[in-house]
């Protein structure tokens, strides 16, 4: 009887696995943008974190230091929600268990 409860824990563990492969391959191509200073600068990035594209509103053109922190703050938005995204798809394959600490997929 043990046995095929291993077994058993064995094929649930691979698909699990294989489910986990699945949900990286995805986040990975993920496209978030990222804002800061109400739109003035956009950055896409993708889930890998790879930045894709920064658009930055004509408006604040002559302004460098405030391209610059918003720039910044458009790349950690976006960064937040590859992480934020990557916890709500992963919470559903780990059964809404919190990954042990510096567990990173």
């Amino acid at each position: 009887m043990m046995k095929g409860n291993i077994g058993q824990l064995m094929q649930q563990a691979q698909k699990v696995q294989e489910n986990l492969k699945k949900a990286q391959e995805e986040l990975a191509q993920l496209e978030v943008t990222g804002e800061a200073g109400g739109g003035l600068v956009k950055v896409q990035m993708n889930g890998r974190h790879e930045l894709r594209r920064v658009t930055i509103d004509p408006e604040i053109a002559d302004d460098r230091e405030m391209i610059e922190d918003l720039v910044v703050a458009a790349v950690n938005d976006a960064v937040a929600r590859i992480q934020e995204q990557t916890r709500e798809r992963m919470a559903g394959l780990t059964g809404g268990l919190p990954m042990p600490p510096g567990f990173n997929l």
